[in-house]
């Protein structure tokens, strides 16, 4: 090699900017979702999150090795937690509240990236927003979604509806703050009446449609939680059956759902790679504010819509950040 070739080489590697950093040994990273409990891979919008890192030179089986766990409490997430901590990662990625507040009692010292969090300070993981403490920050969802604003885009469907379902997991702490301090006051605020249905297995999702339809709503919102998110289809499948215009708050949702109204949980989790990528490289997570949701999703299915019954209004429409045929 030319002695010049070899020094504009050597240039080119120092100013690169993704020259992935710390070449000399891997780093480890653990990522911890609650999964159906027979174990899963990772979801279109989970997968963003090596997006993400690539975007900062972070590459699997390079210069980084990954940990997976998908857990469905109550019987593994202990274990899952355990295992995880047992490989002593450098850094922690949680999906959603229960993996993030699981690994949050597990461990005071390994730096924890949350994504898909409601309210990280009314769950207490965090002090505030813009100085989290101790070893957690990460992207929260707390901004831009709420009953409300889900009731509003359902009463643009079915106009005058005063009755709307909501299906909940109890043991979601995120559901549980929800029904505490947002629904009785969205409640009064709107005159509608929300009654309540659970469901904390696959299995008891029939039970629950079945119970919301005795009720006769007008409609359902379907929370966010990992369990809706892997029975989607089955969700979808029973929001049919009932005939139950419902609104859901994740993509995953847009083949067959009605609507979908929510931030967008893959740019969320391409926003954690950053986070990883700052604390691979020696940030304390106390010192990374907790960021929220730019970018939301409405997405409207007019064949489920024509299935229902449902006119969908042009001014809903032209809203729309896509629409299914």
């Amino acid at each position: 090699m030319k002695r010049r070739e070899f020094i504009a080489g050597t240039a080119a590697l120092l100013v690169s900017p993704r020259r992935p950093w710390a070449q000399g040994r891997r780093h480890r990273l653990g990522f911890l979702a609650i999964g159906d409990g027979s174990g899963r891979a990772l979801n279109q919008a989970e997968l963003a999150l090596f997006d993400g890192l690539r975007k900062h030179g972070w590459i699997d089986g390079r210069n980084l090795i990954v940990e997976y766990r998908f857990s469905q409490p109550p019987d593994r997430l202990p274990a899952s937690v355990a295992d995880l901590i047992a490989l002593s990662p450098d850094v922690l990625v949680a999906a959603a509240p229960r993996a993030t507040t699981a690994l949050k009692s597990a461990t005071a010292t390994i730096p924890i990236v949350f994504v898909a969090v409601f309210d990280p300070v009314g769950l207490g993981l965090v002090q505030s927003l813009s100085r989290p403490g101790g070893n957690i920050t990460g992207l929260a969802t707390s901004a831009g979604v709420t009953i409300g604003k889900q009731i509003e885009i359902l009463r643009e469907l079915v106009p005058g509806a005063s009755k709307i379902a909501l299906l909940v997991n109890p043991g979601n702490p995120m559901h549980r703050l929800v029904l505490v301090e947002e629904v009785p006051s969205t409640a009064r605020n709107l005159a509608v009446a929300l009654p309540i249905v659970e469901a904390t297995s696959a299995e008891q999702l029939d039970t629950a449609f079945a119970s919301a339809a005795a009720q006769r709503p007008d409609a359902m919102i379907v929370l966010g939680d990992p369990l809706t998110v892997v029975q989607g289809p089955r969700i979808v499948a029973l929001a049919a059956k009932h005939r139950l215009p419902a609104i859901h708050l994740s993509r995953e949702f847009a083949d067959g759902g009605l609507v979908v109204y929510g931030p967008d949980i893959a740019d969320l989790f391409r926003r954690a790679g950053g986070y990883v990528d700052k604390i691979l490289k020696g940030t304390k997570p106390s010192d990374l504010p907790v960021e929220q949701p730019t970018k939301f999703q409405l997405v409207i299915n007019m064949k489920t819509a024509k299935a229902l019954g449902v006119t969908v209004p042009t001014s809903l429409l032209l809203r729309a950040d896509e629409v299914i045929e």
